[in-house]
């Protein structure tokens, strides 16, 4: 079985469904770390230096986001964004 299958399958059961959509911020904040560090042309390594600490710090920063067990803080976030020689920018959106 391929995982889009797997995805389909699983999500077709409510509490997986409510649990996947409750992770969609964590993913898409993940989705644009990712995106600014590969515009910039950055390692994890080289990411870690500009932020003042080591690659695995790096990995566990964007690891967590995908796994939903960590929220890392505003301020190590802002960080990474600063490594990127980029900005944070948070809003708050109305629901539809």
């Amino acid at each position: 079985m391929e995982h889009s299958e797997l995805k389909e399958k699983a999500l077709k059961r409510k509490k997986v469904k409510f649990e996947y959509e409750a992770l969609e911020p964590e993913f898409k904040l993940l989705r644009e770390l990712l995106k600014a560090r590969q515009r910039a042309g950055l390692s994890q390594a080289e990411i870690a230096k500009r932020m003042g600490t080591k690659a695995p710090a790096v990995t566990r920063l964007e690891s967590s986001l995908s796994s939903g067990k960590h929220s890392p803080s505003i301020a190590t976030i802002k960080k990474y964004a600063d490594a990127l020689d980029c900005h944070l920018e948070i809003k708050i959106v109305a629901n539809s």
